[in-house]
């Protein structure tokens, strides 16, 4: 849990470890993310290559990194229900596939701009 009472550079700092924390849990606990995460490694310098300027890298790549940080949210929603109710709910149900559907909203918003940057 953060410190809430470090300022300036602690803050900071602190906020780094808590961040690799935060990407160690996703990749050990979630194999999606770590799916995600080999696809972004392989496609990410292809986009660089790939891009005729610094906009197309730009949408190329940004669109790779929408992939796991979405994931990411999802896993935080997931374990947060996953905390709070065992037992089957409407909510906690509606809660996960939400967040299963913006995951597939961020593949296919990447996909379509792969598509489109390089059919163009």
């Amino acid at each position: 849990m953060a410190e809430q009472s470090a300022k300036g550079v602690r803050r900071i700092v602190n906020a780094w470890f808590y961040s690799l924390a935060g990407f160690k849990a996703c990749f050990r606990h979630e194999e999606a993310f770590r799916q995600e995460a080999l696809a972004v490694l392989v496609l990410l310098p292809l986009g660089i290559w790939l891009g005729e300027n610094g906009t197309e890298r730009a949408l190329l790549v940004g669109s790779l990194l929408i992939v796991p940080l979405v994931e990411i949210l999802n896993s935080a929603i997931e374990a947060v229900v996953d905390r709070f109710g065992g037992e089957l709910h409407e909510l906690s149900g509606r809660a996960k596939d939400m967040g299963s559907a913006a995951v597939f909203l961020s593949i296919v918003m990447a996909a379509l701009i792969w598509l489109l940057v390089l059919a163009g």
